[in-house]
């Protein structure tokens, strides 16, 4: 006999429907809503499903359907499939199905698991995806004999264990590589892993030498922007005031330096460093929503809109937004260059700061980024290092003028404090930080392969374990000698008799 279907041979195929109560939710009138707890909690659905047993928010003082304590919550209604447990009676709404199972329910809960990539898959809708009951009852399962559940679900739960302990050693282990990366920062901008270069330098630029040689080479910037747009405006007379006039480039702003109150909020720097605001030497440019009238591109062009979901991780990812080149050429002043520094003002990951990348020089920056500008004198990467370092973003989420709307002032990114040095020790800091981040980020991407396989594991035992591949042959052997052992075809009938006798 094949080995398969002899450890098999006594269980049965059936539809969840004839094994299990399948009690489909209906959400009552919203107003037998309530937040004090009157009547019985409900859920809905969707946000409930964050841990094995739902999280109270609202309760229903009239409910129409319920689930008891222990039955199985299933989603329904988008996302199709997740699960949790009634850890008390509640009311159900329609996003909802409650499943009974009195033998264990268990052993359907992790039924459920292994087949909620089908159940997604067999949703439907143009709204959102959602299955019948119909549906929901029809689902085959490989049925076996009780006691051959409960040794299942006992094996389930010790490979679970095992997996979650190496799991949460994972998770610790990223978020040790989060800490390290913050103190590499710190180190690098307090001068510690320069100190030993520093010392072996000789006539190293000051941070005040480097100060005046950035405002400089901004004056000389401004002046020569100055001459341009002149010598635009004598064409644009010439052409006899055709089209919008040359815009006349604005002078660069002048900052106070930071004062002595102000300087004992900040960490202390070497001889070698200084404290100036970002404005004094850098600025700060908005982006620009898409003008009224204009559409995005429906095929791929040569002009990218960079979106705030484009800036993550400190470059530019994610599908790309494309426009045409009118809209583009009439967007450029809010263009943004290869190697140009970004920061977000809008949204949850306000403060996220990069650099863009090569090959993006024709693109229009969204209006919930801004760039910053700097000169040769002060490195972009180090920079960008700097803005996304825990002293810069406490500081950054610190000057967020409205919790309602979460926008960071470019004001305010203009009068944010960097540690500034020689050229030289920039360039040194840069190394001395990519050396260290680069063995992080293989080890975080280590890490990340290693929660996707346990996840794929997780899921490996769960088809195992319903396919009867599961149990070893010992293990089998010694359900098969238990007193309370009978075939699943035998339990099966009882069920269905059960059911008959109730209707």
């Amino acid at each position: 006999m094949n080995e398969e279907l002899r450890m098999r041979e006594d269980w049965i195929e059936c539809t969840l429907g004839e094994v299990c109560e399948v009690n489909m939710g209906q959400s009552p009138p919203s107003s037998t809503y309530n937040t004090d707890g009157i009547g019985l909690p409900f859920f809905q659905g969707k946000a409930e499903f964050t841990d094995l047993h739902p999280v109270v928010k609202k309760w229903c003082s009239v409910p129409k359907k319920t689930a008891n304590k222990n039955d199985i919550l299933l989603s329904v209604r988008a996302p199709v499939g997740s699960t949790n447990i009634a850890n008390q009676e509640c009311s159900i709404g329609r996003g909802l199905a409650a499943i009974t199972y009195k033998y264990g329910n268990m052993f359907i809960w992790y039924y459920l698991k292994s087949i909620e990539p089908k159940l997604d898959s067999q949703g439907t809708g143009t709204t959102f995806k959602a299955i019948s009951g119909t549906i929901l009852k029809s689902q085959i399962i490989e049925f076996p004999p009780l006691v051959e559940q409960k040794a299942i679900v006992k094996k389930i739960e010790e490979l679970f264990s095992s997996l979650d302990s190496g799991i949460s050693d994972l998770k610790k282990a990223q978020d040790q590589l989060v800490i390290y990366r913050q103190a590499v920062l710190k180190k690098a901008f307090e001068g510690e892993l320069t100190k030993e270069w520093r010392e072996k330098q000789t006539n190293l630029p000051s941070a005040d030498e480097l100060l005046e040689q950035i405002k400089e080479e901004r004056q000389k910037h401004y002046e020569q922007q100055l001459a341009t747009w002149k010598e635009a405006v004598k064409t644009w007379e010439e052409n006899g005031k055709e089209g919008k006039k040359p815009i006349k480039p604005k002078p660069n702003k002048v900052f106070d330096p930071l004062n002595e109150e102000e300087l004992k909020s900040l960490f202390a720097l070497s001889n070698q460093f200084k404290w100036v605001k970002i404005g004094e030497i850098c600025s700060v440019k908005g982006g620009k929503r898409l003008p009224k009238g204009h559409k995005f591109a429906e095929n791929k062009t040569d002009f990218i809109y960079i979106m705030a979901g484009n800036l993550k991780d400190g470059t530019v990812k994610n599908k790309l937004t494309y426009i045409n080149e009118d809209t583009y050429n009439e967007l450029f002043r809010y263009s943004v260059n290869s190697g140009e520094v970004y920061i977000t003002i809008v949204g949850a990951c306000i403060g996220d700061a990069g650099i863009i990348p090569e090959n993006y020089n024709l693109s229009i920056l969204t209006e919930n980024a801004a760039k910053i500008i700097s000169t040769k004198s002060l490195y972009n990467k180090y920079l960008s290092f700097w803005l996304n370092s825990l002293v810069a973003q406490i500081r950054i989420k610190g000057s967020v003028f409205s919790a309602t709307l979460g926008k960071l002032a470019l004001s305010r990114v203009e009068l944010l404090e960097i540690p500034i040095c020689s050229k030289q020790e920039q360039h040194q800091i840069v190394q001395e930080i990519e050396s260290r981040l680069s063995v992080c980020d293989k080890v975080e991407k280590d890490i990340a392969d290693s929660l996707e396989k346990a996840q794929a594991l997780r899921q490996s035992i769960l088809k195992k374990a319903f396919e009867g591949k599961l149990l070893s042959e010992e293990e089998i052997a010694k359900c098969k000698a238990d007193k309370d052992y009978e075939p699943a075809s035998v339990l099966l009938g009882r069920i269905k008799a059960e059911k008959k006798k109730k209707k």
